[in-house]
Parts: C-alpha cells; structure tokens; sequence
C-alpha cells in the first residue's frame, strides 16, 4: 500500500476505509492503551503505519477528559538529586503513556502555589510535588479540591507520598561511623521544615543513643541543603577548639562544603576527618576523596509516585523505598 503524498494528514477515516472496518473498530485497535492482539486489530496497525497515519493523543485524551500530562514541581533544578528526581520520573511517566512537565518554587511557598496553579491551569491529570513543607498549606489545598496528587522524597505525612525511608538512612551514616570507632561526631541537616532533615536527625540520634551517647547540641546544625551551607557548617565545627572526628552531613551537597572547609583547616578526608553524605550523587565516588553516602532509589521513588498519581485509592499512601549505605575513602577509624 501506497504511503500518503508528503504534506498529506492521514484520518482515522482513511485508516478505516483502507481496513475494511469501521471508523470505532479502527479507533480501538490504534488506542494505545488496549493491548488488543487480535488478526483484526494487528491488521488495521499494519494498515495504519502503511499509510503513515499518526494518531492525535492529545486531541483523543481531551475527549475523555484527560490530557496524559503530569505536572512536577520541584524546589530548583540546580540541585542534582532534584534534577536525577525529575528525569526518573519523566521515565516513568513516559513508560505509562504519560508525558512530564517541571517547575521551580525556590522553595518558597507563595512561589509554590502559583506554579502549581499555573500547573492546573494547563489541565495536567495530577501534581507530583518534590518540595512539601511541614507546615505547607499546599498539599491540604489539593487533597480538599480532590487533585490527584503525590508527594515525592518529602512528605506531610497526610497526603501519598514516595520517599526513602530517611530515618533509616540517618541511622545507616551514623551507625558505620560507630562501628569504625568514632565518638565525637557530628551532624549537618537540612532546613527544619522538611520531613527529609527531620527524620535523617532522628535516625542518626537513635545510633548514637543505641552507642549510649548523645549528639552535643553544638554539633547539631540545621540549615540549608546547599554547598554553603556544608560550608559554613564545616567552619563553625572545624575552627573550634574540640573539634568532631567525624561528621554525617544529611546530603552530598552539604558534604562537599564540609570538605572544602576542611581543606582550609588543613585536615584530610578520611585520615582526620571521616565524613558521609547522603542521597549518593553521580560526582560522590568521582571526588578526589570519594564520598561515603548513602543511596536513595530515585528509580524506585518515581515509579511508586506515578502509581500513586494512577491509582490514587491504593495504600499505603506513604511509601518508604530502603536506603543503602555505600562506603567509600571518606570514612575510617578515627585518627589517634
């Protein structure tokens, strides 16, 4: 069979005459969510990509209501795990027929409500947000307008959500530091009002009270996830008279600024300071020193976040992914 002229558009009436059957018949066989394997419906296929016919997904979704689009929202695309986030779950999205879009929010919450409005406002299916708050307003507002939504690595607690399980992972960092012998440690997290900082705070202070011990108040710090804020952190710990042995920064971020405040204090990575990250960046093991850090299954977080987006009455709501602690040079016994 012929291909159309070039320029000419191919109709699903076209396909149909071609076929034999009708306009409906032709219609259910091109329906990319059927997994009709029927002689009928492989023929009309056949027929079809003969002649070069393009079914409109978009115009064929409008009409049932739907646009097979999913918005992202994200704190800042500057952010690697953030960035790794989104493109797994534009993987996942795309292998169940749906197609990705992205926003930032700077981690602001007047800047989160008007993406996400702006989200809805281009009719996407549902929201996935990677920048829940505790006290976020957000994910209340869409669970009472009903908008098929999921949470991914933060969580309120409340709405589905996908996410490590971070309290573990909090645990893992600070428990091998134990058991390589290290007592004077200490903690960088990230900002208070995310469940991640909360909960990796939380897992490393259940090792240390297993260990019989405590984390000093002085070498708890909460800030930001960003490189200056490891940084800073990295300063106030190094540059005081008694200094920690060794330091679990709650992401990579954090621990490559603890690591450039280390250089300027002189003190080598892994022979003076034992230091684990989190969340197991691509540049970790590539780092003169690598990074001891503990590995998020983002895979595994986006695919559970889409099945929550599509089949929004299943349960758990919140679902947790195992975290795995990846030793590297960063961390060894402490130095006597």
């Amino acid at each position: 069979m012929e291909p159309a002229a070039p320029g000419a558009i191919v109709t699903l009436k076209d396909v149909a005459a071609a076929s034999g059957v009708s306009i409906s018949t032709a219609s259910r066989a091109l329906d990319e969510r059927t997994t009709s394997r029927s002689a009928a419906a492989a023929h009309v296929r056949k027929i079809a990509e003969e002649l070069g016919y393009r079914r409109n997904s978009f115009a064929s979704s409008l009409r049932r209501g739907e646009t097979r689009t999913l918005g992202v929202l994200v704190p800042r695309l500057s952010d690697t795990v953030m960035a790794l986030m989104f493109e797994e779950l534009e993987r996942a999205a795309s292998s169940r027929g749906y197609f990705a879009m992205v926003a930032t929010s700077g981690d602001d919450p007047g800047d989160e409500r008007r993406a996400a409005e702006t989200l809805l406002d281009r009719n996407v299916d549902g929201l996935i947000l990677a920048t829940a708050r505790l006290d976020d307003e957000l994910p209340r507002l869409l669970r009472e307008r009903r908008v098929a939504h999921a949470l991914v690595l933060r969580t309120d607690g409340v709405s589905p959500s996908a996410l490590g399980d971070d309290e573990l992972g909090g645990y893992l960092a600070v428990r091998h530091l134990l058991d390589l012998g290290h007592r004077d440690i200490a903690v960088v997290t990230g900002p208070d009002f995310t469940s991640t900082a909360k909960a990796r705070l939380a897992g490393a202070c259940k090792a240390v009270e297993e260990a019989g011990s405590k984390l000093p108040e002085p070498w708890t710090i909460a800030g930001g996830y960003g490189i200056e804020h490891g940084f800073d952190a990295g300063e106030k710990l190094l540059g005081s008279k008694k200094r920690p042995t060794a330091i679990f920064a709650a992401n990579d971020n954090i621990a490559l600024g603890i690591m450039a405040a280390a250089h300027r204090h002189d003190l080598r990575i892994g022979p003076d300071l034992s230091l684990v990250g989190y969340n197991d960046t691509p540049l970790s093991a590539r780092l003169p020193t690598p990074l001891t850090s503990v590995r998020v299954p983002l895979d595994h977080i986006a695919r559970t976040a889409i099945d929550l987006i599509t089949d929004p009455g299943s349960e758990p709501r919140v679902r947790k992914s195992t975290p795995t602690l990846i030793p590297r040079e960063s961390t060894g016994p402490p130095n006597p």
